[in-house]
């Protein structure tokens, strides 16, 4: 299996393949806006804008199963983004990482980088994983890790 055989679906209902996301660098993030973490998004806009340029999509896929941290619709989410921090990523719609529900892409993403003792299950938002230009799961990050300190990985991956 491959991360670009399955399809995504953007907060505005577009469905996309991840295959038109071959040959980027990818940044794929669980999100919620009421989250000690939420500031995050903040940082990921900074490496968005820093990166993308040379080949960086993040992919921010809204997630309320930690806390009920993300209760609004689709569209209260994509305006709380833009309103608060900018952001220009694509969003996707409230999708689930865990559980019966996990979306076959964050199935595939937790069994390529699977998290500390060899766990699959996601553990809070903001959790994040760096995919190379071939579809290729490098490394799982933990909420904890600020995006400033993922610059020099994203760095590494792109192609000049």
């Amino acid at each position: 299996m491959s991360i670009y055989n399955h399809q995504v679906t953007k907060n505005n209902g577009e469905t996309i393949a991840m295959s038109e996301f071959k040959g980027k660098v990818l940044l794929v993030v669980n999100t919620a806006s009421k989250c000690g973490f939420t500031n995050q998004y903040d940082g990921l806009e900074k490496l968005y804008k820093t990166f993308s340029p040379k080949g960086l999509e993040i992919l921010a896929f809204p997630c309320d199963q930690f806390g009920h941290q993300e209760p609004g619709s689709d569209d209260d989410i994509a305006q709380f983004c833009s309103m608060n921090f900018g952001v220009s990523f694509p969003l996707f719609k409230k999708t689930e990482v865990n559980g019966n529900q996990t979306h076959p892409l964050y199935v595939e993403l937790k069994s390529e980088a699977p998290g500390l003792l060899g766990s699959k299950r996601i553990k809070w938002n903001f959790t994040k994983f760096l995919v190379d230009t071939n579809g290729k799961v490098i490394k799982r990050y933990a909420p904890t890790t600020k995006p400033s300190e993922i610059g020099k990985d994203i760095e590494a991956l792109l192609i000049d």
